[in-house]
């Protein structure tokens, strides 16, 4: 039998057709858009899986089911995507539009939480029993996997490492409603945000003057002795340093492993986690290693197929 997994991100959704043992044979995308309303992605959804079905040379009689990585939580109890911010979706019924189009059962997880599973079945974390993914992109998301399972917890929301409060001090409101969260600093939007208030505070040069910000520009900046950026990078690995610590104090993994947009600055983003989580870190966990995900931007594509797998 074959499976659907599907990647849905706050402006494609990405999905691919996958064999048993674990290969994608076709993979494609669609549009999705905070601007578009849930009906018309779940529609367009729809007809991105009937397409790489044909495109892989079978039909939906062959396709067990599908899973979906989500930008959000799914409510265990009522079945409905509980909140999606990045698409502007509350309590929508996501999981039952696309059982009835596409004629297959349909599971439905966090993509933070669906990206962990496949790093821990055919990426970074694959030897380890137990693990934490964070992934750094527009927001910060996190997966946690013991014995081969995602812990979501009661209410689904287990892993929601962006939304740990770290900082007293902020004023703005994190996109969940609260303020302080992790993801205010350590997303590429936080990081870049972090790049800017640097800048104004000084007028100190610095090779970032007069570019458009964004997380990439920080690490490139901070790879040439840039001392602001150095300075930014400084307040990113404190505050998920930290954040970190404090999750293996109550989950001890075997590996922690950094995906995301931001990751692709590589060994050096995890240079400044390490610098702050050691210090911090219960005595028997201050040697947990730190891994850079591998599977990249088929990351959702893989974890949904395990998931349906099990």
């Amino acid at each position: 039998m074959l499976y659907i997994g599907i990647d849905v991100g706050g402006t494609t959704a990405k999905a691919g057709v996958v064999d048993e043992n674990g290969h994608i044979l076709v993979k494609s995308s669609c549009k999705t858009g905070i601007e578009r309303g849930f009906e018309d992605i779940a529609a367009d959804m729809a007809a991105l899986c009937h397409r790489i079905v044909r495109e892989s040379g079978h039909t939906m009689d062959e396709i067990a089911a599908a899973g979906v990585g989500i930008p959000g939580e799914q409510s265990p109890k009522t079945g409905l995507v509980a909140l999606c911010n990045n698409l502007g979706w509350v309590d929508v019924p996501l999981k039952e539009r696309l059982c009835t189009a596409l004629g297959v059962p349909v599971y439905v997880d966090n993509d933070a939480n669906v990206a962990a599973l496949a790093e821990s079945v055919f990426g970074a974390s694959r030897d380890a029993s137990s693990s934490i993914l964070v992934t750094l992109g527009t927001g910060v998301g996190g997966g946690i996997v013991v014995n081969g399972k995602i812990l979501t917890g009661a209410h689904g929301a287990g892993g929601e490492i962006g939304h740990i409060h770290v900082d007293d001090e902020t004023q703005e409101c994190c996109g969940c409603g609260n303020q302080g969260c992790l993801e205010q600093f350590a997303s590429a939007t936080g990081i870049a945000r972090l790049g800017r208030e640097a800048l104004e505070a000084s007028d100190q040069p610095s090779i970032m003057r007069g570019k458009e910000m964004s997380a990439k520009l920080v690490f490139d900046s901070v790879k040439e002795g840039d001392e602001l950026a150095i300075q930014v990078a400084e307040r990113f690995g404190s505050y998920l340093g930290k954040a970190l610590a404090g999750m293996t104090a109550v989950l001890d993994p075997e590996i922690i492993v950094v995906g995301g947009g931001v990751s692709k600055a590589g060994e050096i983003l995890l240079d400044y986690i390490r610098k702050y989580y050691k210090p911090c870190a219960f005595k028997s966990t201050k040697e947990t290693p730190f891994a850079l995900a591998e599977l990249g931007n088929d990351a959702g594509i893989y974890g949904c197929a395990k998931l349906i797998l099990g």
